[in-house]
């Protein structure tokens, strides 16, 4: 299996980012805070006000290494990448299916049975662990139960429209008692339904950070085995939008976003001050929580999990990795369909 590398984020404001032999290198008002080999990491991601000098953006580009922009609360602006890897057949196969309408709604039905299926193992883990502490039970069994109804159903939609019309209704029960398990700091972390651009409150605005970083790994993963991001099969083709990353990082939301963000907000891991609503009305996290949220991202990406596909141990930032790789061969014809991930 793959073995997983670093992704260097960039998150303190004024940073400069300059090539030192075969080093990345970090400074902050002309003094080094930081620096990486460039065998040790994939991806740079780079948060706000993050300066690059162009010898670096050439260097990472000749040795495969991805650099994305982000506005400072996580808005993707660019990205910038070597020569585009992997088979052309590939992704000459993957933009003929991209307008198959047989196999995006197959492609589509696997991908949905994955976040449904995973939406439902975290309301059960919540109410095999806390049962005791949540407040209304009956309303997560019962979103539980609907989705596993919805499993069933999304395997009779006879078109892409309806199986969007099934992920938007499962989207909004399964967030309606999203703010059951939030289970202290109530007065700051709250969710009311889910919204963005821009999020209206904390746990909001915490979501959309982590689905961020999250696509941005899957993104990364999918260049990697030779696939274009931006053709997907259920989100629709948008100019500037990474659909098949969404695609691929819908059966990941739950089981490492949303379990992450009420992990961080049920230790009481984060500055409830850290979070601040704009001029626009949206809030905005500071960078010390970033940081929070970044580094139990990465820690979180070391931890192992058993992938039963492969039939063995990976650590969960291979998962994106191990998923590409099966949609690859998916897209080739070597196996009948996609297998999404699914946590048990």
């Amino acid at each position: 299996m793959k073995k997983l590398y670093s992704t260097l984020y960039v998150s303190t404001q004024e940073t400069y980012i300059s090539k030192e032999r075969e080093n990345i290198v970090i400074s902050l008002r002309g003094k080094e805070i930081g620096r990486m080999p460039v065998h040790l990491v994939n991806s740079v991601v780079c948060l706000g006000n993050v300066l690059c000098s162009p010898f670096l953006l050439g260097f990472c580009a000749e040795n495969n290494v991805t650099i994305s922009f982000f506005t400072e609360y996580g808005k993707f602006l660019a990205r910038v990448t070597g020569p585009v890897s992997g088979n052309i057949l590939l992704r000459k196969q993957q933009y003929k299916y991209s307008w198959d309408d047989k196999f995006c709604l197959e492609t589509a039905k696997s991908i949905m049975i994955g976040k449904l299926a995973n939406s439902r193992t975290v309301l059960n883990r919540a109410l095999r662990d806390h049962a005791d502490k949540i407040p209304d039970t009956e309303g997560l069994r019962k979103v539980s139960q609907d989705l596993q109804k919805s499993m069933s159903n999304v395997l009779d939609a006879a078109g892409l429209d309806e199986l969007r019309g099934m992920e938007g209704d499962a989207a909004n029960a399964y967030f309606g008692v999203f703010d059951s398990l939030i289970l202290i700091g109530k007065n700051k972390f709250f969710m009311r339904g889910r919204s963005r651009r821009p999020p209206e409150d904390n746990v909001n605005c915490l979501l959309s950070f982590i689905y961020t970083l999250l696509a941005h790994d899957v993104a990364s993963a999918l260049e990697g085995v030779g696939l274009d991001p931006q053709a997907g099969f259920l989100h629709k083709d948008r100019s500037g939008r990474a659909s098949l990353a969404l695609d691929i990082m819908e059966e990941f939301r739950p089981v490492i976003a949303d379990r992450l963000a009420l992990t961080l907000i049920n230790l009481s891991q984060l500055e409830t001050k850290g979070f601040k609503k704009s001029s626009a009305g949206g809030v905005l996290m500071d960078e010390k929580n970033r940081k929070i949220v970044i580094d139990a991202y990465r820690k979180r990406k070391d931890e192992e999990v058993f992938h039963p596909f492969f039939k063995e141990n990976i650590k969960i930032g291979i998962l994106f990795h191990a998923q590409a790789l099966l949609f690859a061969r998916y897209v080739r014809g070597d196996i009948d369909a996609y297998p999404p991930f699914i946590w048990k």
